[in-house]
């Protein structure tokens, strides 16, 4: 029988890690769970209460494949209300994660054979959904005198102009994020090259250094990807949304309609109200503040002192090539003698990537507190590797 090459990619190995921690948990093991981008705070109050009255009130069956219209416009209003942007319902479209948005995005705007720039060190999934969809990926080094983000002139020296270009800010891994201006620069260079900007903007809301920009304040031809899995804590709804171009929209449609009929019901109805919980919700960013403040203090201390500034989101990007240039097997080793969960760089840089790990800092803060003091135990019985530079 015939195997499809599309089913070839590469795993999502902090996804294996998570699998891994998991098992070990299961098993009796103490886990410090490193690895997880996800809150380790439960949905809001007002969203919790939103889904027992759907389920007392509503058979949850199927809704239109863009949405029910009272969330649709509920995202639109919230666009005025943190970016002062004029969005209507018509603009947006529900998706089932915004895993599922990016796979509607990519196979309306491209086809296969186009180029899709990417930077790197940047979230796997991008890379490998382009590429099981016959998508050529084009990845952009970005290293720390940018801040790990993609510039103009880097776009300028591309020796062919691509068809896309997927920018994340905050970004994952690194939680480095691009200026509003610096977002402009990029987004007008987009649009005077004809390439499709997509936008990930699924951290906003989670920030620490600066206040990020939504791309549809310089252009409307970007596809804005967004989720209520990281600001909004609920990630196991699985529901996000899209900010579409008007030619886009048709395209996005037809495929939504065939490909889930509709995102999550049950989320649908909920997620109306998470636009009433801004309060409970910047309480949980001000727990990731604290928490990231004890990683940047906390690790230079144990010899980790080369790390990615961190601006929003919930990670820490760390080089440890003083110990490894594999960090699948370093992590797989952490986990296992001492029960500390990293999610291996390999994942989000195939090239450099060997030389780093990512941390989350969404849980509880003594238990992060705990895993700092393990890996610093651990880290000073290991001998040191041989780093060319």
């Amino acid at each position: 029988m015939n195997l499809s090459e599309r089913g070839q990619v590469p795993p999502f190995y902090a996804m294996r890690v998570f699998e891994a921690a998991l098992a070990r948990r299961d098993a009796g093991l103490p886990v410090y769970f490193l690895n997880a981008g996800q809150p380790g705070t439960p949905a809001p109050s007002t969203v919790l209460a939103a889904a027992h009255r759907a389920l007392d009130t509503d058979r949850i069956g199927y809704t239109s494949q863009l949405g029910i219209p009272e969330l649709r416009d509920a995202v639109a209003g919230h666009y005025k209300r943190a970016y002062g942007l004029d969005v209507s319902r018509a603009d947006v479209v529900a998706t089932t994660g915004s895993s599922g948005g990016f796979l509607l995005a990519f196979l309306a705007a491209f086809d296969p054979g186009d180029v899709v720039v990417l930077a790197r060190p940047g979230y796997p999934a991008y890379r490998n959904v382009l590429t099981a969809l016959g998508c050529r990926v084009v990845e952009l080094h970005c290293g720390p005198e940018t801040r790990f983000q993609p510039t103009v002139a880097a776009l300028d020296a591309l020796p062919e102009r691509p068809a896309g270009l997927v920018v994340a800010s905050p970004a994952n891994p690194t939680g480095t994020m691009v200026t509003p201006d610096e977002l402009a620069a990029i987004a007008t260079w987009c649009d005077a090259n004809g390439v499709r900007l997509i936008s990930d903007e699924i951290y906003h809301g989670i920030t620490y250094s600066g206040e990020p920009s939504c791309a549809w304040t310089t252009s409307r031809n970007a596809i804005v990807v967004n989720s209520f899995s990281k600001y909004f804590s609920m990630t196991g709804w699985r529901l996000g949304w899209l900010l579409l171009p008007a030619e886009l929209l048709d395209p996005v449609d037809r495929l939504a309609s065939n490909f889930a009929l509709c995102p999550p019901t049950l989320a649908q109805y909920a997620a109306v109200h998470a636009f009433d919980a801004y309060a409970e919700l910047d309480a949980n960013v001000a727990r990731y503040r604290a928490n990231r403040d004890l990683l940047l203090r906390r690790l230079p201390e144990i010899g980790l002192d080369r790390l990615a500034p961190a601006d929003g989101a919930f990670y820490v990007y760390a080089d440890v090539s003083r110990w490894t240039s594999d960090s699948l097997a370093f992590g797989a080793r952490l986990l296992s003698e001492t029960g500390v969960a990293v999610a291996p760089g390999i994942d989000f840089d195939p090239i450099d990537g060997g030389k780093f790990i990512r941390m989350s800092f969404a849980g509880d803060t003594t238990e992060i507190a705990t895993a700092v003091d393990i890996l610093g135990d651990w880290l000073s019985e290991q001998p040191s590797a041989i780093v060319v530079r």
